[in-house]
């Protein structure tokens, strides 16, 4: 599953607005509209996403 696919699931699943979510997982207000916008993360981001998620859950 692509990032951006586990981050929209994310966000359906608890309300939360896209920047916010940048803002907390990567201190990045801009990620999600980026993505969808074709941005390419780095492992780093990648991984710091996938903990933010983790975390959450």
């Amino acid at each position: 599953m692509s990032l951006l696919a586990k981050i929209d699931r994310y966000l359906r699943r608890t309300g939360m607005a896209p920047t916010t979510f940048g803002r907390r997982a990567v201190r990045d207000p801009r990620l999600v509209g980026d993505l969808r916008l074709g941005r390419t993360p780095g492992p780093g981001v990648s991984a710091r996403v996938d903990a933010f998620i983790a975390s959450s859950q």
